[in-house]
């Protein structure tokens, strides 16, 4: 937890007076966006912030973040985690579910930073499997053709409550194991033109910037 909230921390310093914020989702995440309201308070800048989930939005209101929106603004900046960051700035999202508004708001944003601890950077993606969000009338038919890409598909049960999860937008989610993803930017084309699916966990080519926290201390991953 400690790392986490470092690179939260540092991440929210990137943040600048003016600035209309993309508000990633996850426990890493959770640290900035707490570090962010604690800057607005203190400091007095004016931001807004365009959250990824329900979750983002909740966390940004009670810590005294204006929420805008896509439609309203553009991006200066957007901050995010990751379940996995290959060598070449890949990544694989989705863990908390959230990974389709998050890959809107990243992708759309002038720079997109990634905090996460050390035990997230791998040489080739795969070790954590790519979360799918699926169209629920499509699961069958999708978990079908992710097979012929060599993937394993185990639809995410939730923990909370009967039945598999459901993201915010009314869907399933299909976590879909590989042994090694050598082409990630190949393999998220592909599952995406699968129909039925609504987006896919990979992240390929849209990172600008990665702030890694260790036991030596924080380090920065650029292209």
């Amino acid at each position: 937890m400690e790392l986490k909230k470092k690179v939260g921390y540092a991440a929210a310093e990137y943040v600048k007076d003016g600035d209309v914020v993309g508000l990633g989702t996850g426990s890493t995440t959770h640290y900035f966006i707490k570090r962010l309201g604690k800057r607005v308070m203190e400091e007095d800048i004016e931001i807004l912030g365009i959250p990824t989930s329900y979750q983002s939005f909740l966390l940004a209101k009670s810590s005294g973040i204006f929420i805008t929106t896509l439609e309203e603004n553009d991006i200066d900046i957007a901050v995010d985690g990751a379940d996995e960051v290959d060598s070449n700035l890949n990544l694989i999202k989705g863990g908390g579910a959230a990974h389709t508004l998050e890959k809107i708001v990243d992708s759309a944003a002038d720079k997109f930073v990634v905090i996460v601890d050390g035990s997230k950077i791998v040489q080739n993606l795969g070790k954590f499997p790519v979360p799918l969000e699926v169209i629920p009338e499509a699961r069958r038919t999708v978990n079908k053709q992710v097979k012929e890409y060599g993937g394993i598909p185990n639809l995410r049960m939730a923990k909370m409550k009967d039945g598999p999860v459901i993201t915010d937008n009314g869907n399933f989610i299909i976590d879909v194991k590989f042994e090694i993803i050598e082409k990630p930017e190949y393999l998220e084309k592909e599952l995406n033109s699968i129909p039925g699916v609504v987006e896919n966990g990979i992240f390929a080519g849209i990172v600008d910037e990665v702030i890694v926290g260790t036991s030596e201390g924080l380090k920065t991953l650029k292209k």
